[in-house]
């Protein structure tokens, strides 16, 4: 009687077996041996997530990475201004008042005799502070308001809802310009009248963003697994409303530069003589048709910086929109 070895994983018998190197959970757990394993030189591949999508759909925005790429450069401007500044920003020479640009000055000088260049660097400083500055603040006061609101509902929403309403029924320039004159001039100034009234927008979007997750799934497993309010809030909720608090961040700080460039053209922004382009824009405005380059180029710099913050700031929009998926 001739007697033949089974192949592995093969009874005589018709029936199968599992291999020797699988366990027995494995066909419990309805999967097949092994499943989790990348193939013998492949690359596994990688989960993907909302951020990293959202980095790469920004990459391929042209306008977005334009629009960034000014914006590092305007940064590397601003913190290495004290090197880049071919003067110090308060150097005068009354020899050379108003003078077109030349070889000496690029951009020419004012009516102080001041180089234009330099105080253009050191205002790209002082505006890309406040922008970033006033971000801050608004941040800390609208982010809690609106998570507040939205997360414990009832009267409490109610009162912070109308209390958002209010503030949106002042005119915020003109509430910027009041809050201003109360305070005075002055760079620490500024951050608190934008930041006074410039978190009612942010409030409003995370009151939304909150309303909607805390129904989730995910929430309520939290919440039946112990999850207290502080918890559930800053480690469940929060996250999940990142999105529109980063796009209204990013379109925030143009507005916050516009805000101050806009205080410093009427005179309650920035105490000279430290530069801003606001600034040099209201002094140099009265003298635009003879000297017409006083107020040019730090209306160009304006320009370039509120566009290149609102290409970024809608590449980011819709980087971070899962609907564009």
């Amino acid at each position: 009687m001739a007697s033949s070895t089974p192949a592995s994983g093969i009874e005589l018998g018709g029936g199968l077996r599992p291999p020797s190197d699988a366990s027995p959970q494995d066909g419990l757990r309805g999967r097949s041996p092994r499943s989790d394993a990348a193939p013998s030189g492949e690359t596994p591949i990688r989960s993907s997530t909302l951020w990293r999508d959202g980095a790469r759909r920004l990459l391929r925005n042209r306008l977005a990475v334009a629009g960034g790429s000014v914006i590092v450069l305007l940064c590397l401007i601003a913190i290495f201004a004290d090197v880049l500044a071919p003067l110090p920003y308060t150097k005068t020479n009354f020899d050379r008042l108003n003078e077109a640009p030349s070889r000496d000055y690029p951009l020419g000088t004012d009516q102080l005799g001041r180089d234009l260049l330099s105080r253009m660097i050191h205002g790209a400083r002082v505006s890309l502070i406040v922008g970033l500055g006033a971000q801050v603040i608004v941040v800390l006061f609208g982010v809690p308001i609106g998570a507040l609101s939205g997360y414990l509902g009832g009267r409490v929403d109610l009162f912070l809802t109308r209390f958002v309403d209010v503030m949106y029924a002042f005119p915020r320039l003109l509430f910027v310009i009041l809050v201003m004159s109360m305070l005075g001039a002055g760079l620490w100034n500024i951050f608190i009248a934008i930041g006074l009234t410039g978190w009612v927008g942010i409030a409003r979007q995370t009151r939304a963003q909150v309303l909607a997750i805390k129904e989730k799934e995910f929430v309520d497993g939290a919440r039946a697994l112990g999850a207290g309010f502080g918890r559930l809030l800053t480690r469940h909720i929060l996250p999940n409303a990142l999105s529109p608090i980063v796009v209204a961040v990013t379109f925030g700080i143009p507005e916050a530069i516009f805000t101050e460039a806009a205080l410093s053209f009427i005179g309650v922004g920035i105490n000279p003589p430290t530069p801003s382009w606001g600034q040099m824009v209201g002094e140099g405005q009265q003298y635009i048709r003879s000297y017409w380059h006083l107020c040019v180029f730090p209306s160009i710099a304006i320009a370039v910086t509120m566009l290149s913050f609102t290409f970024f700031g809608d590449g980011v929009r819709d980087a971070l929109d899962p609907k564009l998926k």
